[in-house]
């Protein structure tokens, strides 16, 4: 089974967008969108950036945990990971977008 992006509302009424890993886990989250279009085109950036190792912002929580972000081309972040315990665990949830995101399917649970 292949990873898959999940579009959903958040209680605020807002759109947002989870990648899954094939094993049910998230792997990466993205911020809250106002239109589900702008949802939408989010996920479409998470596919295009996430094979490109230079759009990884590596980097640690306040508390010192890795983590890291995926940006678009304008440096813009487009999906956060959760903290690690580990850099190697970080690079592990790295090496999953990379190989989930691009084909993962679509969830669209607002319809």
């Amino acid at each position: 089974m292949a990873g898959k992006f999940e579009l959903y509302q958040d209680k605020a009424g807002g759109y947002r967008f989870r990648l899954k890993a094939s094993n049910g886990e998230i792997i990466l989250v993205s911020e809250g969108y106002k239109q589900k279009a702008s949802a939408e085109n989010g996920v479409a950036s998470v596919r295009e950036n996430a094979p490109l190792d230079e759009r990884y912002e590596r980097k640690e929580t306040s508390s010192g945990k890795p983590m890291f972000n995926l940006k678009a081309s304008n440096g813009q972040v487009i999906g956060t990971s959760e903290s690690y315990s580990s850099e190697s665990a970080r690079d592990n949830g790295i090496e999953s977008v990379k190989k989930n995101a691009p084909d993962a399917r679509l969830d669209d649970q607002v319809a």
